[in-house]
């Protein structure tokens, strides 16, 4: 209704009392505004504001087109517009045009030219950093920091942000096109009234000009205030960044936070106040007036200070007890040392090392079945600058890099880009560390850009992963036992403690992480292990026997687009290595020669690299009672390669391919 109402105003003749009212909301409405534009915390939350700028701006020119209407042909405008011209001017016209001139050259020229720019920049920079944005948001939902929701909810929050400078460039136009109409109009009304006024009115060229230019000028000021209110509200949005107050506040907060700043201030103020011819009262007031503020901010600032002291003092143990150095020397399960130049990992924010931390665990916890211990963070004085440390149970298990104010870039065309050469310590890719404000470069140019806090958790990661069977407590077995118990009571009632105790359960889940099989199906896990202890209460078989139970889900980690890739081992050698298996305490064990079982593994490397060069990651295939010894041997040669028994392989009845079979040419016997 509203915008039809503007519409009408270009063709309908209204009076003069409804313009009076139009006029009043034109006013009210852009200082509403106006307000609304300054106490907004980030742009994005007054994000109509493009819109609203091109209905005002349509709004006020229906306002001129009626009171042109009006002025030429009544020589009358209402009482809104007669006030205003009377007002400014005075009674003297020189006065009422050049103040006219100057709102004009206010709003034109400073606040217009200024937020036409800022909004143009602002525009350019939002669509060049939304690839990167873009990448961000995938890496936190693959590292399992965020759900599918949140990160639908931050791409439209992106796509907004983009839209919205993209909408605020071209809106700004419309502010400048608005102070170019009205020097335009009141050009119109001025010349038109006059010859109007003259030739069918009568009127000597004294009345017409006095009477016309009055009215002009008043019909020009009612119109050029609005406007200059919506371009600063124009100029505020485009200039504010996202914060977490409104912009009185902040400002408040940010312009009283340095004392000295404030006190050198009052001092030139009073300094000024001697100056002969100086209004000295003003300038002592004001003087005296930040002194007292920068004493108030000392204060503040000092008993700030104090509150933190007396915190920190209370919150430090008094006396060490026994339980305290018990606490000290106790080793930690998972720990992460930091150089004292990387703290600012653990900054307390959403996205710091602490919390990608929490959700790591998480994610560790879903695929794998097993609870990370709490990771202790802390800072070592003795570890050169830029360094971190994993340890596991007191033993460094991994160390890297992570300097200051930098990004590690992947790629191959990193040649160009200034930084530090490094190797990628979980994949072992060459990457160099750029400065951080080079990071639009390093991803325009094809490398892959990533942080500081997600190179320290994928190498974490990965070190939990590997030593998962380590992480496994006997405590931790108790608690996911009782978490079994709650759902299957009979299960855990038949196996522990009557079939196996808690213990042998324990090395039986550790055997499975070890070989990277997750432990998720309790359920299943612990029926096998009840069949298979009631036979023999041997740990290789109870293994063999919870692997057979996960054979879909062991299968299906390396199954890709239906096709499981496999390496298979020489029937005639196959038939070798089965008569040259014993059994031993630590196992079944392969007895061959020294130099033939060095030529099998060699083989088997030799293979596996080939399948690699294809482009195939491929598991090695054999006879289930082979397949412990055999993976005791290759594990120890190379490293990720999975050894699985025909009954796995095929569980999930995939599609077989043989990418390779390994061979020993001279025959190998026991």
């Amino acid at each position: 209704m509203g915008v039809v109402g503007i519409v009408l105003l270009l063709v309908v003749p209204i009076p003069a009392m409804l313009l009076d009212i139009l006029i009043i909301i034109n006013i009210v409405f852009a200082l509403l505004v106006l307000m609304n534009s300054m106490f907004v915390k980030k742009p994005l939350d007054f994000s109509v504001f493009p819109s609203l700028l091109l209905v005002a701006t349509l709004f006020r020119l229906g306002l001129n087109v009626a009171s042109t209407r009006l002025v030429l042909g009544h020589a009358h405008a209402g009482q809104v517009i007669q006030a205003f011209g009377e007002v400014t001017v005075g009674g003297n016209l020189i006065i009422g045009g050049v103040i006219f001139l100057i709102l004009v050259v206010i709003q034109f020229v400073v606040v217009t030219k200024g937020a036409e720019r800022v909004a143009e920049v602002g525009a350019r920079f939002t669509l060049d950093a939304m690839p990167g944005k873009q990448m961000a948001i995938d890496a936190d939902l693959n590292a399992g920091l965020i759900t599918d929701v949140e990160a639908k909810e931050r791409r439209v929050e992106v796509s907004a942000e983009a839209d919205f400078y993209g909408a605020m460039d071209g809106a700004s136009k419309f502010v400048k096109g608005d102070a170019i109409v009205g020097i335009i109009i009141i050009i119109i009304n001025l010349v038109g009234g006059i010859g109007i006024g003259m030739l069918q009115r009568g009127m000597d060229f004294a009345d017409a000009v006095n009477t016309y230019s009055l009215l002009s000028v008043g019909d020009g000021l009612v119109s050029q205030i609005p406007a200059l209110l919506m371009a600063v509200a124009t100029g505020m949005i485009v200039t504010r960044a996202n914060a977490s107050s409104d912009m009185g506040t902040t400002a408040a907060q940010q312009l009283t936070q340095s004392r000295p700043a404030m006190m050198v201030a009052g001092t030139a103020a009073i300094i000024m106040a001697v100056i002969p011819g100086m209004p000295a009262f003003f300038f002592l007031a004001v003087g005296a007036l930040l002194l007292f503020l920068g004493q108030r901010v000392k204060a503040a600032q000092t008993a700030a200070a104090k509150a933190a002291t007396l915190e920190a003092i209370s919150a430090a143990p008094q006396t060490e007890t026994t339980d305290d150095i018990m606490a000290a020397m106790r080793v930690q399960p998972l720990e992460i040392q930091l150089s004292t130049d990387l703290v600012d990992l653990v900054s307390g924010s959403a996205d710091d090392l602490l919390a990608r931390i929490r959700a790591l665990r998480h994610k560790v916890a879903m695929e794998m079945g097993v609870v990370v211990p709490p990771v202790r963070t802390r800072d070592h004085v003795e570890l050169p600058e830029a360094t971190y440390v994993i340890r596991i149970a007191g033993v460094e298990a991994g160390r890297g890099n992570a300097p200051a104010g930098r990004v590690l870039a992947l790629g191959d065309q990193l040649a160009g880009l200034p930084g530090t050469p490094t190797v990628e310590p979980v994949f072992g890719l060459a990457g160099k560390w750029i400065p951080a404000e080079m990071r639009h470069s390093a991803e325009m140019s094809g490398a892959t850009v990533i942080d500081r806090v997600s190179v320290v958790i994928t190498h974490l990661s990965a070190i939990v992963t590997a030593n998962a069977a380590r992480l496994l407590s006997r405590e931790d077995v108790r608690v996911l036992t009782e978490g079994v118990k709650e759902v299957s009571p009979s299960i855990v009632e038949e196996l522990i403690p009557g079939i196996l105790s808690l213990g042998e359960v324990q090395r039986v889940l550790q055997g499975l992480l070890g070989e990277q099989v997750p432990i998720n199906d309790l359920p299943r896990i612990y029926e096998s292990l009840s069949l298979q202890a009631k036979k023999s209460t041997d740990p290789e078989g109870l293994i063999e026997a919870a692997r057979s139970a996960l054979g879909p889900v062991i299968a299906d980690k390396y199954i890709e687009g239906g096709s499981l890739a496999v390496l298979m081992i020489d029937p005639g050698l196959e038939q070798s290595l089965l008569e040259g298996l014993r059994p031993s305490e630590l196992g079944s064990q392969i007895v061959l020669d020294p130099s033939r079982l060095e030529a099998f593994l060699t083989s088997v490397t030799e293979t596996n690299s080939l399948a690699e060069q294809a482009g195939r990651n491929a598991v090695l295939v054999c006879a289930p009672a082979l397949r412990p010894a055999i993976w005791r041997l290759v594990s120890g040669r190379i490293k990720g390669l999975p050894v699985v028994s025909y009954t796995e392989a095929t569980a999930g009845n995939p599609t077989i391919d043989t990418v390779g079979v390994v061979r020993v040419v001279q025959s190998i016997s026991a």
